[in-house]
């Protein structure tokens, strides 16, 4: 299965966010992509992190899930939406929310992220707990591609990437795949991106996909980009370091079996 990580330098218009999404799926399905991945705020990097709230949406219904539904469908893709902000049950907050839409259009997944990003060296901070309701459960979807196989696909969202106990309770629902929309920062992207993506995608045996914003905003925040695609045994497939791009790579499941045989460390577990 042909899969696409989108890379992204949103800014602060939802329009201009839309149709540059809009481009790199199409951009992305012409390339033979079954499933295409937005990344974190793909739909908006706003000036403050209660931007966010004005654009908050019911789950269901509301320009972003209309777009990103008739987007699945007209390109032929499974599409992961990055995430959008959806209503909560608090005034204040919105839930960060990555949804899943099948070819047909069809949302059938929902993930909340559950790890809220906090980090403070003076100049810089953010603190997404004064903004954001968070989840609390993990969630996965099964994917069923052109020839026949099932994909089963672990969610999570930027910062969730540094707590493993979430991605271990994909592997032991079996996930194949596991998807990390991000909006990693430049400071703590550059420390420690990498390491993390691969050291999931080598503990789980799985493969890993990344999308990130990756670049200079208009807001002045400088995200870490570096989109890429990992397989089960830790080798990037491909990346991009900065700027608007599609990361394409071939989901093998033959390599998937290869490395759960040789080194079946899922089946050693203890804990």
């Amino acid at each position: 299965m042909k899969a696409a990580s989108l890379q992204m330098v949103s800014g602060q218009v939802l329009a201009d966010n839309l149709a540059h999404a809009r481009a790199l799926l199409e951009q992305a399905a012409q390339a033979g992509a079954e499933l295409a991945v937005l990344p974190e705020y793909f739909c908006l990097m706003g000036a403050s992190d209660q931007d966010k709230l004005a654009l908050a949406e019911p789950f269901g219904d509301g320009p972003v899930q209309r777009f990103l539904a008739q987007a699945a469908r007209e390109c032929g893709l499974w599409l992961v939406g990055g995430t959008l902000p959806l209503t909560s049950g608090d005034a204040v907050r919105v839930r960060n929310s990555s949804l899943v839409f099948d070819p047909l259009g069809v949302c059938v997944a929902r993930y909340d992220k559950i790890h809220l990003f906090g980090f403070d060296r003076g100049d810089e901070h953010f603190h997404e707990a004064r903004s954001i309701e968070p989840g609390d459960a993990p969630v996965h979807f099964d994917l069923a591609a052109r020839d026949g196989s099932t994909w089963r696909v672990g969610l999570s969202v930027c910062y969730d990437l540094r707590f493993p106990e979430l991605y271990r309770a994909h592997a032991r629902a079996g996930c194949d795949l596991l998807l990390v929309p991000s909006a990693f920062t430049w400071t703590t992207g550059r420390a420690h991106w990498e390491v993390l993506l691969r050291a999931r995608a080598i503990e789980n045996q799985a493969f890993v996909l990344a999308a990130a914003q990756g670049g200079q905003h208009e807001n002045g925040r400088r995200t870490w980009g570096h989109s890429m695609i990992v397989d089960p045994w830790g080798e990037v497939l491909a990346q991009q370091a900065e700027g608007a791009a599609v990361v394409l790579a071939e989901l093998d499941a033959g390599r998937l079996r290869e490395v759960r045989a040789q080194l079946p460390a899922l089946d050693h577990r203890v804990l």
